[in-house]
């Protein structure tokens, strides 16, 4: 059915039943929310209704280690056919979706469609003609340039291969390169099309005008782009395509970094030829820990950086460099260039250097020189004696395990989990891009689905809230800067409010054909069609990663605590998640106590104490409480009150209500906390701001901890405002 695929991409847009979370000890917020969505589709309807009855048999899916296979409850196993066991499983344990998917696929296709294919250009060339192009669609970190030389020597073509890596000012020489090619039957190679977009159509005219009559026979086009839009379609069309992946896994990495040395190389580093093996080591390992930390998406680092082997390479020569000039080993210079420089030259983002100095700081240290050194705790990657040669160093890394474990990165075992859901999600993402954009003449039912979602959502968003009876009853005061925080976020999301009716409105219109529909309004239905966020509405609303649904149901409660403060007063506690704007709000903090206190604000910071009283009736003395936050990477130990390790499959935690005191002069402290950067939305990533920080950054919370601030740092922990869920 398609209401199931479409469930299965976009998740559901509506809540039929309202039931209580049977079991909060392991039924998270968000399954529960999926659950909950889950009976708009027939198959399971009461589903919800019965899952306390069930709640044994759904525990044991949830806890197996391959729950795509573990046996439902009877009455839905008889009930449910492959494809809704999936959309099951996509609601308890979204990260093993990808295992489900290979498994249908394997099933119903054949296992050669989930085996991935390599791109053996032998076969390739053996299919191919002189008017066909050959088409490398290139990913990030790779370069199939190597491969194609080496094939090039095989078919005796090496000196009859002419290359060009195209960019400015290089078209008249390529388009030349290309017409003598076509005459005396040569290999024409030409890199990176999608830097050269201008040309892009000089190229189409070209391969179009290519006549098999008179071209040479053993003539070929090759070409390498990264996917871009620029590229001319009819040459997609008409060409082979190939695509390779990168090299995955810190094993891969090592081997194709050590697979470029020599013994004389390993041996070249004159009287500390011992200390230079160890550290190259050490170097090859952080180079593969720092690309395979990308990963694990945001926990990895908040922006996922193109480090290249050149990084590795200057790297490799400053180690020889600084080993022979210096008698002792200068490990303060060798961590500046390599984690400021080299690879710091790249980071943008001040937390992302601050974990790439700090993950650097176990690689580069006196105490790597031991041959017994171990990298982590399982014992697996280790130093090697100094005696070894270059195919005892390939040896033992062939010997390494293919799929790497986080322990080596310094993260927990959840981080895998989040690695897979990042995968699942981005896989459905990319599989929702490939539905038709388009409905066809007897397909009413898209339309259908798309009016009764925009009717849904306008009765269900309230009107925009009065602004004068705001600016009347919290006038502009010297002493409460609360009520210009309150009246700049009622200005926002009334922008937001008005932004919503009148689209929803205007698309109702389109939909019966009263006003044309225009190409944002066509955008918008697919968004309400595909359970996404419209633009229109994105451009005036807050960062956020929920889909529709969830989207519609947060903002419902922003607007309640916003016409809550109106209608109240200042509230206890503050709801941080709830601002349009935080950081307005943290200054309007400061902005109270400096004038309450006739201090400079400059010279006024916040102090943080993490409180046990849930229930608070009175805002504290200065400063001000806030709720709403959760720990991404660890959680909050509530029996010994720090920051503890993560519980198995507990990827968030929410934190206890936060006290935020201002204090004027205050000295930072520097041990027993973790400095935890706050952030509005998983991405953490966002725009880099003129303060240096990025626009999702809010600010930094001192949480105590027992462990050193080394330890989270790796772990990418870090404070959210808001999930995706």
């Amino acid at each position: 059915m398609i209401s199931e695929y479409r469930f299965f991409l976009a998740g559901g847009s509506s809540r039929p039943v309202d039931v209580p979370n049977p079991s909060p000890e392991w039924v998270t917020e968000r399954i529960w929310s999926e659950i909950l969505t889950l009976e708009s589709l027939p198959a399971f309807e009461n589903f919800a209704k019965t899952f306390r009855s069930n709640l044994h048999e759904l525990k044991q899916v949830f806890d197996s280690t391959a729950p795509e296979n573990a046996p439902l409850p009877k009455e839905w196993a008889d009930k449910l056919d492959d494809f809704q066991k999936i959309i099951l499983l996509k609601c308890l344990r979204p990260d093993k979706v990808t295992n489900a998917m290979q498994d249908y696929v394997s099933k119903n296709l054949g296992q050669k469609f989930i085996e991935p294919q390599t791109a053996d250009l032998h076969l390739v060339f053996r299919d191919s003609s002189a008017t066909t192009p050959l088409i490398f669609v290139l990913s990030q970190g790779t370069d199939p340039a190597a491969d194609l030389y080496k094939f090039a020597e095989e078919m005796k073509f090496s000196k009859r291969l002419n290359a060009i890596s195209l960019g400015q000012g290089q078209g008249p020489r390529a388009e030349a390169l290309m017409r003598a090619a076509m005459e005396k039957g040569f290999w024409v190679f030409f890199q990176n099309c999608h830097l050269s977009p201008s040309w892009m159509p000089s190229l189409e005219r070209l391969v179009e005008q290519v006549d098999p009559d008179h071209v040479h026979k053993d003539f070929r086009l090759w070409l390498t782009s990264m996917p871009s839009p620029q590229f001319p379609v009819m040459i997609l069309q008409n060409g082979s395509k190939m695509t390779m992946e990168p090299p995955r896994g810190i094993k891969a990495n090592l081997l194709k970094s050590y697979l470029t040395l020599t013994d004389d190389f390993l041996n070249s580093c004159t009287g500390k030829v011992d200390e230079f093996k160890h550290l190259l080591l050490s170097l090859c390992l952080f180079h593969a820990v720092l690309l395979e930390r990308r990963k694990f998406g945001p926990l990895g680092f908040n922006i996922p950086y193109e480090f290249t082997d050149g990084d590795l390479r200057i790297c490799m020569s400053q180690l020889k460099m600084f080993l022979m000039e210096y008698t002792e080993t200068a490990y303060k210079v060798l961590k500046y260039t390599a984690g400021e420089i080299n690879y710091g030259g790249r980071v943008t983002d001040d937390w992302d250097r601050r974990c790439v100095m700090n993950v650097l700081d176990d690689f580069y240290h006196a105490k790597v020189i031991d041959s017994n050194w171990c990298y982590d705790e399982s014992k697996i990657y280790h130093q090697q004696p100094p005696t070894t040669e270059h195919q005892g160093y390939l040896a033992y890394i062939r010997s390494l395990p293919i799929n790497d474990t986080p322990e080596i990165f310094g993260l927990h075992d959840n981080a895998n989990i989040t690695f897979a859901q990042n995968e699942t999600f981005r896989t459905l993402n990319d599989l929702l891009e490939l539905q038709p954009k388009t409905s066809s003449g007897g397909d009413a039912t898209r339309e259908e689905t798309i009016e009764k979602l925009a009717k849904d959502m306008l009765s269900r968003i309230p009107q925009p809230l009065s602004m004068s009876s705001v600016m009347e009853k919290y006038p502009v005061m010297y002493e409460q800067s609360m009520n210009t925080v309150l009246t700049q976020e009622v200005i926002r999301y009334n922008k937001l409010l008005n932004t919503i009716h009148s689209t929803l409105n205007e698309l109702l219109k389109a939909l019966k054909g009263l006003v044309v529909l225009s190409q944002s309004l066509e955008d918008m239905s697919k968004s309400l069609y595909n359970n996404t966020v419209p633009l229109l509405w994105s451009k005036v609303a807050y960062p956020s990663l929920k889909p529709l649904a969830s989207w519609a149901a947060d903002l419902l409660q922003r607007v309640k605590f916003v016409q809550n403060w109106v209608d109240d007063g200042i509230p206890t506690v503050f709801w941080i998640s709830g601002f349009f704007f935080p950081q307005a709000f943290l200054t309007g903090t400061l902005q109270n106590f400096a004038r309450k206190y006739v201090v400079s604000i400059d010279s006024i910071s916040f102090g943080f104490q993490v409180l046990k009283d849930t229930k608070l009736s009175e805002p504290p003395p200065d400063g001000c409480y806030i709720r709403g936050l959760y720990v991404e990477g660890a959680r909050w130990d509530h029996a010994l009150h720090v920051l503890g390790e993560s519980r198995p499959k507990e990827l968030f935690t929410e934190m206890p209500i936060i006290w935020l005191q201002p204090e004027a002069n205050r000295s930072i402290r520097t041990s027993g906390i973790y400095m935890c950067p706050v952030y509005k939305t998983l991405t953490r990533a966002g725009t880099l701001s003129t303060t240096g920080h990025s626009t999702n950054f809010v600010f930094t919370i001192e949480i105590p901890s027992s462990k050193t601030q080394k330890h989270w740092i790796k772990r990418g922990v870090a404070l959210i405002c808001a999930l995706n869920y």
